[in-house]
């Protein structure tokens, strides 16, 4: 089973199962095709993070993550404030997302060949692809700020001087013989090879400070994965600089009070309590692990210190919220295989269309992951030559004490770590059905997309006496349009112990659930 916010990824991964793949070849099929199908959301120039549950009980991730450049300091961005969002000193980090696709294929002992694996992908490039109405809003929203970076954007994007509309076809002819390159040449030759070469010097051509040299230094890195113990289950998720440690301490958190309801003013005060909680520790804590000063396994083993964080929620009270929050577009997907591999994987470009650079003799676009960088001496996210940036990226895995195995995640930024709590808790503590689970109302704590609001937006789905309650416990409501992206595509994999598979997909999205 696999499952992919666009309904061409997850054909591909589907197909790749079928011709006996394994659930991390899969994974590899439905990330190239989502670079193609969704470009707005992910690229194979940007960061990706993976997690593996093995059928022997292992647990293994995989750490995609490019570093800042060598040349990325504080001098380079003299005279500015802050790392621009788009352009080329916002496109300053190293891509890691094809490193990780390597490390996944050479971690399950991959047997397809690449050229198979990027088939599908490489149609679509080529042939093109229908232009989602997601897209086309996106594409035409941003057209201001990204037709004017250097590079093809336009080129490629507005073919015909203008925004492409949903139904046209979007068509990435140099991006299907990138693809194509590293099918011949090895996933390597991203960072170390002839299509290296070209990359760097599309990259200086248009002012980014990333080269040569920082490509080939680049190393993927296999973390040991976060895990906390909750009731029935241990759960999983991504090391720093990933925010994975928040998403696992929600739920932690969660697990120490009353339930209540599904979906009642106990279980979504109660998790909104604890993000607060797990934010404050993530927004001070968290980032290139390199220069943490706590341990985030540590702390998730500390009973003592999650019943301490757990007692500072008040159950009819909300914590005044006026922290900023945190962007990011992104692509969640899953699959799992009949030897009881379950794979959870995330990548992103950071922003829509990344930094906005897309490479002249490539065709790929640049991530800008590494505007998050503070332009500060020290201290949280400051930028530094090959620091790694803080990531809102953070794939999820579950391993039930009853054998079950759960892979799940969502794009969404700031709202990640909330998506998933409330689907996990829904499904795994409520009893309430996979799909269900991520079909019912969502909310959000914090800023989106272009908004300063820090409010508490809620899909207006819920019972009416919800919002009356939250706002008298001191939330500051919000109310959102059913159904609408702001509140992420998430996505969702259950394998039983039996071999039987549940999954879901989220109808936010444009993507589908695909099994055999």
């Amino acid at each position: 089973m696999v499952t992919a916010p666009h309904h061409l990824a997850a054909q591909a991964g589907l197909a790749i199962l079928q011709d006996g793949g394994n659930a991390a070849e899969a994974t590899v099929a439905i990330a190239a095709t989502l670079a193609v199908v969704y470009p707005h959301m992910t690229s194979i120039g940007g960061d990706g993070f993976w997690l593996i549950a093995e059928p022997d009980g292992r647990v293994e991730a995989i750490s995609g993550c490019g570093g800042a450049a060598s040349a990325a300091d504080l001098a380079l961005y003299e005279g500015l404030s802050a790392v621009p969002w788009r352009g080329p000193l916002a496109a300053n980090t190293v891509a890691g997302t094809i490193s990780g696709w390597e490390a996944a294929l050479v971690a399950t002992r991959a047997m397809l060949p690449l050229e198979r694996l990027l088939r599908d992908a490489i149609h679509h490039a080529e042939a093109g692809v229908a232009v989602t109405r997601g897209g086309a809003d996106i594409a035409a929203a941003k057209g201001p700020e990204l037709r004017r970076q250097p590079g093809l954007w336009a080129r490629i994007f507005e073919p015909e001087g203008r925004p492409l509309v949903e139904g046209e076809l979007l068509r990435q002819p140099l991006l299907a013989a990138t693809l194509r390159r590293l099918a011949d040449e090895g996933l390597g030759s991203f960072y170390e090879g002839p299509l290296a070469a070209d990359i760097a010097a599309d990259l200086a051509a248009l002012g980014s400070p990333v080269t040569a040299a920082d490509l080939a230094m680049h190393r993927v890195e296999l973390p040991v994965p976060l895990s906390a113990q909750i009731a029935g289950a241990t759960l999983y998720n991504m090391t720093p600089p990933t925010q994975g440690l928040a998403s696992l301490l929600i739920l932690a958190l969660f697990d120490r009070l009353e339930a209540g309801d599904a979906d009642g003013f106990a279980h979504v005060h109660g998790l909104v309590e604890a993000t607060k909680q797990a934010f404050l520790v993530r927004d001070t804590h968290v980032g290139d692990p390199a220069y943490m000063t706590i341990d985030p396994q540590a702390l998730l083993d500390d009973r003592a210190a999650l019943d301490a964080m757990a007692g500072r929620i008040d159950p009819a009270r909300a914590l005044p919220w006026p922290q900023p929050g945190q962007l990011g577009d992104t692509c969640w997907f899953g699959a799992a295989d009949a030897e009881g591999r379950v794979v959870s994987a995330i990548q992103s470009t950071y922003f829509e269309f990344g930094s906005g650079l897309v490479l002249p003799g490539s065709g790929i676009t640049w991530q800008n992951r590494g505007a998050s960088f503070r332009l500060a001496e020290a201290g949280w996210n400051a930028l530094k030559p090959r620091r790694k940036p803080f990531h809102t990226l953070n794939p999820a895995l579950a391993r039930f004490d009853d054998g079950r195995v759960m892979a799940y995640g969502t794009m969404g930024g700031e709202g990640q770590p909330q998506t998933q709590a409330a689907l996990f808790s829904r499904y795994a503590r409520y009893g309430i059905n996979l799909q269900e689970a991520i079909t019912r109302p969502r909310w959000l704590l914090g800023r989106t997309w272009g908004e300063d609001s820090t409010s508490l937006k809620l899909e207006d789905r819920f019972d009416p006496a919800l919002y009356a309650a939250l706002r008298a416990a001191g939330h500051a409501v919000e109310l959102l349009p059913a159904f609408t992206a702001t509140m992420g595509h998430a996505g969702a994999i259950v394998r039983h112990p039996d071999g039987q598979f549940e999954g879901a997909t989220d109808p936010r999205s444009d993507g589908a659930v695909a099994a055999w």
